[in-house]
């Protein structure tokens, strides 16, 4: 983005991240969630789950992040959805700002809203039980992968908000996202799976990135997971941003 783009994004993202700041509820309900289902699953589910980890929670909390992020961009989708319907795009259609700053506006502010929520739900596993001695270098990759696949769902999001023609349709999208973790190696080893379903999770995105966060707060050696996960994210964003711009460039010509 030129500079002249940057500035404003920045003076709409400032905008953005005001809304939120008055309607807090809308962190609150994304970070809720995600910790409802941790605490189901250590205390009600958990000693019932082989998961060969000494500690189910440091298993079970790469996956729970996942969540939290697909909980959470639904509301990036709503939001577009409600300024598309206000007619705000055509006012900022006619002033002279860039055009993508509009997108990369909301964009940003589920990065940042999303981030608020992954710091949360960190407290909250602390609180019951987490622990990771992993490095800087560890966190700052696991921080790394997570803001790349925040990026990548966010701008799919994008591209449901534009396309919706309802509020319900507008963070419906985001429902088999949140359902996707569980048919992974999120909650279980996929070992345990029946062959069809064992094949379906041993070769989605959610399971490499997961196993590649795990790996990395338990000080594990790198493995293919890892390139397998960050391969996927970008890929993901990649087709997610070209196919989004191309859907912006229809809906406002």
């Amino acid at each position: 983005m030129t500079t002249h783009a940057l500035g404003d994004t920045a003076v709409l993202l400032g905008r953005s991240l005001r809304h939120i700041t008055r309607s807090l509820d809308t962190i609150i309900t994304t970070t809720i969630m995600p910790i409802a289902f941790m605490l189901l699953f250590v205390y009600v589910f958990g000693g019932a789950i082989e998961s060969g980890s000494d500690s189910y929670v440091n298993y079970l909390l790469p996956g729970i992040l996942l969540i939290t992020i697909a909980s959470g961009i639904s509301y990036t989708a709503f939001r577009l959805f409600l300024d598309m319907q206000s007619g705000i795009f055509e006012r900022f259609q006619s002033m002279p700002i860039a055009r993508s700053s509009v997108l990369w506006a909301h964009v940003l502010t589920s990065l940042v809203a999303n981030l608020v929520s992954l710091v949360v739900v960190v407290l909250a596993a602390l609180l019951i039980g987490f622990r990771s001695g992993a490095g800087a270098p560890a966190w700052l990759a696991v921080a790394g992968i997570l803001v790349v696949f925040t990026l990548a769902l966010t701008w799919i999001a994008v591209i449901a908000g534009l396309s919706a023609t309802s509020v319900d349709g507008a963070s419906a999208f985001s429902y088999p996202l949140i359902l996707l973790p569980f048919i992974s190696s999120a909650f279980v080893p996929t070992e345990t799976m029946p062959g069809p379903v064992r094949a379906f999770a041993d070769h989605q995105p959610v399971t490499a990135i997961v196993n590649a966060i795990r790996d990395l707060l338990a000080q594990q050696p790198v493995s293919t997971d890892l390139w397998v996960a960050i391969a996927w994210c970008v890929g993901i964003l990649v087709v997610a941003y070209v196919l989004a711009m191309a859907t912006y460039r229809r809906t406002i010509s």
